[in-house]
């Protein structure tokens, strides 16, 4: 049984694999879920240019 990763737990992996600081990944994780409420709660994958644009 494979777990599906949430997004943002993607993220995290992400910066502490490139060892960035923890003010960095809690500054990107917070714009992340700042574009996803923006967008009432929208997947990012299911969004592009227009919705970038309205951000």
């Amino acid at each position: 049984m494979q777990i599906k990763k949430k997004l943002l737990d993607i993220v995290r992996d992400k910066i502490r694999f490139k060892h960035y600081s923890i003010k960095t990944e809690k500054s990107y994780v917070g714009w992340i879920k700042h574009y996803i409420f923006y967008h009432n709660k929208k997947h990012p994958i299911e969004m592009a240019k227009p919705e970038i644009e309205q951000f």
